[in-house]
């Protein structure tokens, strides 16, 4: 069958933790939002304007159909005109409609604004991979040329408001949607986008050897192994992966290995050998041991993590 390990990695991004927020401003208003760490914010203007403003930088415009992805959760003003005074988000007053949606009503009664605001979160490695090559800003503008974009979001709101069984579902399945099109459109035409890991995933024989390991992390892979995987040499498969990726195979596949297993130990209570095995290690304690050097703490205690953590 055909390989695309692109498409494949953002097959892998899964969203957990989404809210849905849609705000309406009137004008003047101003909001500043705080770094989200972990997270990313999603933005969409669905009528008037508003200004975003991030890292001191200039200004951008948004419009009805701009999508804005933020992939780093970095904080930012958006407010009405680059002048306008402006309020920390988590002191204004919202309407709760369910778990992962709410009201936001606020500014000085003038030109109305309509943005609809998401924050997600990753929890797969590929996601974070890929997330980490994005820019501090994805803008898509025009993005709503066939209406599909406004059908979504009214969508979202209908399953908040109703909170019918299945509800939260489908509203993280529609962010799933929308953080992918905004990815896809930035991949199609940003330079960066052909550079480092995003460049070895477009490789023909780079990529085969990425998508062989994504999806068969505990085979024993070797260099020898993954160069015959793609029909190249030794020598010649191990040079040209370290130039794309940045480092040398058998460091990225143990780090993959490794950085599945910690999010695999946070969502299940099986046995630290069966994810050894799970994760291509041969014993517990060799997994043990190349977990602790790589997160400086034991497996155990990411399990213990996840259990205190709030639900």
């Amino acid at each position: 069958m055909p390989v695309d390990p692109l498409g494949e990695a953002l097959h892998l991004l899964r969203l957990t933790g989404t809210l849905y927020c849609r705000a309406d401003l009137t004008a003047p208003w101003g909001v500043a939002v705080p770094a989200i760490e972990g997270c990313m914010a999603l933005q969409v203007v669905t009528a008037g304007a508003g200004h975003l403003e991030v890292d001191g930088t200039e200004p951008r415009l948004l419009r009805p159909g701009t999508l804005t992805l933020l992939p780093h959760g970095t904080p930012h003003l958006f407010r009405s005109d680059p002048t306008a005074a402006v309020e920390p988000l988590f002191d204004l007053p919202v309407e709760q409609i369910s778990d992962r949606y709410e009201i936001l009503r606020y500014g000085g009664g003038g030109a109305l604004t309509q943005v609809t605001y998401a924050v997600l979160r990753l929890d797969h490695v590929a996601g974070r991979r890929l997330i980490a090559q994005l820019p501090t800003v994805v803008q898509v503008d025009n993005f709503d040329d066939d209406g599909w974009l406004y059908s979504t979001l009214r969508f979202v709101s209908r399953e908040a408001v109703a909170l019918r069984p299945g509800g939260e579902t489908v509203i993280t399945r529609l962010a799933d949607i929308l953080v992918i099109q905004a990815i896809r459109s930035w991949l199609d035409s940003a330079p960066e986008a052909r550079q480092g890991w995003l460049a070895a995933l477009r490789d023909d024989q780079v990529g085969r050897a990425l998508a062989a390991i994504h999806r068969a992390p505990a085979q024993q892979w070797s260099v020898e192994s993954l160069a015959r995987e793609v029909g190249m040499s030794r020598s010649a498969f191990s040079a040209r992966f370290t130039d794309l990726v940045g480092e040398p195979a058998m460091r990225y596949l143990a780090q993959w290995r490794l950085q599945l297993a910690w999010v695999h130990l946070g969502e299940t209570s099986e046995p630290l050998s069966v994810v050894a095995r799970r994760f291509g290690y041969q014993s517990e304690a060799a997994f043990c041991r190349a977990f602790k050097r790589a997160f400086g703490v034991p497996p155990g205690s990411v399990r213990r993590l996840a259990a205190d953590a709030p639900a």
